[in-house]
């Protein structure tokens, strides 16, 4: 067994740094004080390491040096904060100490837990850094939210996340999981949230900034990540504030023609909603990181062809941990308090009915449901067959039964009207449906309802083609130039229409 990493003292990483005699530049902090300074300074032997501290914490000041910004507190003014601190470190240094010195910047931009206290706590934060005398700049940024109650524990919070920003990207950046992972160091994910990052530069060239969002969820650093239709990392506060949000939760291995179906279905309906007409709307994707390690491990290249085929057909994909549905509206709802709606199948809600995964929660399944349909949350049901359907149970999920069962034929749909629950939950379902918190989805396209994911990768991997008639055409393009999900490594075979 390899010796455990020592954890270093935030004083210690500050101590190093400041020893460290090529290392030499400007630290420059908006708000919450200059805590990320006091440390160095505090630590010891700074005047080797600071060329500079600045903090231009009036608006008139900021602007004068950095230019007019719309937002203080947004990536945009971190970066025009790094360009020009960046910019005058070389200028004035570079002919005097540059063939023996490489230059850093670290900037934050903060809005720590104001007077009256009913601000967003949150910041940007970042270091430009070269690896050798005169060479190019590398990067790292990242956004952080603070949870701390009290404005000075804030500030010290910022303070020692700005430290282990600095000193992991210098002394971790060939391992990428612990640089990750200290970024927490002496302060916990508990009061310090890092839900974005971004890294850049010659020292990072293997890097994919989408796994590296991944790891701050696999690693507990944030409970989801964003990814764009352009498969750009995206910082979820920016996407979803003050928006109406609409989201389906699967697996997408592949995407089908169900999955978007459904989607431009419950789409359809949530923007007839009256509280959504004339509300800018954000549809999203959603995959569970238990859903990314069903197979046991983590699969890099198969989340990376998840998210890039959603992003082909233009999607905006969400990954989280929040196995429950309840807590994945209450994350929306830090960002919006417009309606959200939520897409799903007959499976699905089956699942949000199975009482065994609330069984940690005081109030079992009426707390879950309270915290879930709080605040304008409708689910928008997706019809399954009745052979499906059969299916579905016999595979050992919840026993359910729908309605006059022994008539149905095999062109019977199960729906939310008629699929029934276990018989105590009969009223709270029946209450659920008469209220409009559940709500059928209509005009889909029943030719396609026998299509699952399961039994597209099974033919994909099996090299039969009929796979492709199940997914968009851009889907099946990609799969075949990418040769994902085994395509094209096993021999032909046949595979039957599930019975």
């Amino acid at each position: 067994m390899s010796d455990p990493i020592e954890l270093l003292t935030t004083n210690r990483k500050a101590l190093t740094i400041n020893l460290d005699e090529p290392k030499y530049g400007t630290l420059a902090e908006i708000g919450a004080g200059q805590e990320v300074a006091r440390i160095f300074f505090q630590a010891g032997g700074a005047a080797g390491t600071i060329a500079k501290s600045i903090s231009a914490y009036d608006m008139t000041f900021s602007d004068a040096i950095y230019g007019k910004a719309p937002r203080y507190v947004s990536r945009e003014r971190l970066q025009t904060m790094l360009d020009h601190e960046y910019g005058l470190l070389i200028e004035r240094l570079a002919t005097k100490r540059g063939d023996n010195t490489t230059f850093f910047v670290f900037s934050d931009t903060v809005a720590a837990k104001s007077f009256r206290g009913n601000n967003e706590c949150h910041g940007w934060m970042g270091v430009r850094f070269q690896t050798e005398p005169h060479g190019p700049p590398n990067e790292v940024l990242i956004h952080v939210r603070m949870w701390d109650k009290d404005n000075v524990l804030q500030q010290q919070a910022i303070g020692i996340a700005g430290t282990n920003l600095i000193y992991g990207a210098f002394y971790y950046r060939e391992d990428l999981g612990r640089l990750i992972r200290s970024l927490v160091d002496n302060v916990g994910s508990d009061r310090i949230e890092v839900d974005m990052m971004r890294i850049s530069g010659p020292a990072f060239h293997n890097v994919d900034n989408r796994l590296v969002s991944l790891y701050l969820v696999q690693h507990g650093l944030t409970n989801a990540v964003m990814f764009g239709a352009n498969h750009e990392v995206l910082q979820p506060s920016e996407v979803l504030y003050k928006k109406a949000i609409l989201v389906e939760r699967g697996s997408f291995r592949p995407v089908t023609h169900v999955n978007v179906d459904m989607l431009n279905c419950a789409c359809a309906q949530f923007m007839q909603e009256p509280a959504v007409k004339g509300k800018e709307i954000v549809v999203l994707m959603e995959i569970t990181m238990n859903n990314l390690l069903a197979a046991g491990g983590l699969d890099a290249q198969d989340f990376l062809s998840r998210v890039d085929l959603l992003g082909d057909i233009g999607f905006t994909v969400l990954i989280s941990n929040y196995s429950e549905y309840y807590r994945l509206t209450s994350y929306f709802r830090r960002y919006t308090k417009e309606m959200i709606g939520v897409a799903m199948g007959i499976n699905n809600l089956l699942e949000v009915f199975n009482e065994k995964y609330y069984e940690h929660l005081e109030g079992g399944i009426l707390e879950s449901f309270g915290r879930l349909f709080r605040n304008a949350v409708k689910l928008y049901i997706y019809p399954m067959q009745q052979k499906a359907y059969d299916r579905y149970l016999t595979d050992g999920h919840p026993a359910a039964i729908a309605t006059g069962t022994s008539t149905f034929t095999s062109t019977v749909l199960i729906n939310a009207k008629n699929l029934q629950v276990d018989p105590h939950l009969a009223n709270l379902y029946a209450h659920l449906m008469e209220n409009h918190y559940l709500e059928c989805i209509v005009g889909f396209d029943p030719a396609i309802l026998a299509i699952f994911s399961r039994d597209v990768l099974q033919r994909i991997r099996a090299n039969d083609p009929t796979w492709e008639t199940m997914v968009p055409t851009a889907i099946a393009a990609a799969i075949k130039t990418r040769r994902l999900f085994g395509y094209g490594e096993s021999s032909p075979e046949k595979i039957e229409a599930p019975k």
